[in-house]
Formats: structure tokens, sequence, C-alpha cells
């Protein structure tokens, strides 16, 4: 796959208690990705962008939530998350602060 569109995989970082505390406890991070992307192009992409080594990809689709607005009814869009472990001594800076 092309740079380009690796570069198009990682849609943002999730960030949230749980993420972050999942950073903290088990170098995993969390990010939004495409709904076509595979393991192997998360993989490459996160490499690519945050230059680190990635050990594992674990990838779960979320489903939409149903919503009412006051008599209708309408569904969010489906979306899919990954969870990057990250090989040991990686780490992974967000904010670029050094």
């Amino acid at each position: 796959m092309n740079q380009e569109k690796l570069m198009q995989v990682l849609l943002g970082p999730i960030v949230s208690e749980k993420s972050t505390m999942i950073a903290d406890q088990h170098q995993q991070f969390a990010f939004r990705v495409r709904k076509d992307a595979d393991k192997a192009a998360i993989k490459s992409a996160v490499e690519l962008m945050f230059e680190v080594k990635v050990a594992k990809v674990n990838v779960a689709n979320v489903k939409g939530k149903v919503k009412r607005f006051g008599q209708r009814f309408g569904q969010r869009s489906d979306w899919k998350k990954a969870y990057i472990t990250l090989e040991p001594g990686q780490d992974i800076d967000f904010l670029g602060a050094e």
C-alpha cells in the first residue's frame, strides 16, 4: 500500500479515561480508523506516522447508537477502532512536546 493511502487510514486518536488508562498500564493506544482498514494497513500506518514498532493490533467494530429526536428515531454511523500495542521501550507522544 502506498504512503498516500496509509496516511488516510488513521482518522484520529481516541482520548478518554479508558484509553489513557490502557496507555499507562499496557502501552496500548486507541485510534479511530477507516471502516475498510485491515490490521496490516493499520500497523503500517502507525509505524509510518509515529516512527514506532507495533507489536500487535486489535480491531473492534463499534455499532452506532439509536437516538431519538422528538418522535423520530435516527441512528449514528457505525465506526471502527483499533487498539495498538507497542514493542517494549516504544512510546507515542500526541502532544509533540519534547
